[in-house]
């Protein structure tokens, strides 16, 4: 799931969430914001059974996907569009 607040100015929080235990081990959000760096963003685990994990955008499109241990690759049914290549956020 993906949730968007506005901030002041032209930023948006977005907020990256999973299961907690799908998949299992770390999770990290990686795409065009940071250079696909995993790790830079990692989930965290929540009391209420999620992980989730916030990072704040200007305005643009982002490609993003999510990578889990062992090189698993996961997209965001929640993302705007989704393409063979992973998700796209328009913000």
């Amino acid at each position: 799931m993906i949730k968007r607040n506005k901030l002041f100015g032209n930023q948006t929080r977005v907020t990256f969430c999973l299961p907690r235990d799908l998949p299992p081990g770390t999770v990290s959000v990686v795409g065009s914001f940071n250079d696909w760096q995993p790790g830079r963003h990692e989930l965290v685990a929540r009391r209420d059974g999620t992980r989730t994990v916030t990072v704040k955008l200007g305005p643009g499109e982002y490609r993003f996907r999510y990578l889990a241990t062992g090189g698993v690759w996961l997209d965001d049914e929640h993302a705007d569009l989704v393409d063979e290549r992973g998700g796209l956020l328009l913000i």
